[in-house]
């Protein structure tokens, strides 16, 4: 049982997939749902800080880099495109914006890019892992709703 919950952990932890996938990946497996979400929560949420403190000037630092540099300016683009995107919807309203974009589980839409979008958009941290975390709890709820009925219609 332990081994189901790491496992659930490691991929709310994946980019893109993140605890959109972690949580029906624990519904198939039998878990129970408040467990798995609390499991898969602090899965997702485990990176956000190092993302927000690190990830730009690592990307920027590895952008012109020969073996890495493609996908090091896709992560770029995808953040800045995420941040502009939400700055132009938001304006003032940027921390409720960034809490939608987190918290409705669409692909590309996560925490990573979220929290990849508020550095890039200089958003202070505390706002942005306050906006990140709400999200990551909407978009949870959302799954687990999701989950729960769909292996409950077809299982």
């Amino acid at each position: 049982m332990l081994k189901k919950y790491f496992y659930i952990f490691l991929i709310s932890m994946v980019p893109l997939v993140e605890l959109r996938g972690a949580i029906p990946v624990s519904q198939l497996q039998g878990l129970p749902i408040v467990p798995s979400y609390i499991v898969c929560i602090i899965g997702n949420m485990l990176p956000v800080p190092i993302i927000y403190l690190f990830a730009r000037k690592v990307l920027e630092w590895g952008a012109d880099k020969p073996l890495i540099g493609g996908f090091f300016s896709f992560c770029l683009e995808k953040g800045e495109k995420g941040g502009k995107k939400l700055q132009a919807k938001a304006g003032r309203g940027l921390f409720l914006a960034l809490l939608l974009f987190v918290g409705i589980p669409i692909p590309g839409t996560g925490a990573w890019t979220g929290t990849l979008a508020a550095s890039i958009l200089d958003m202070d941290f505390k706002s942005s892992v306050t906006a990140v975390m709400l999200g990551v709890l909407l978009a949870g709820i959302i799954m687990g709703i999701a989950s729960v009925t769909a292996v409950g219609m077809f299982f």
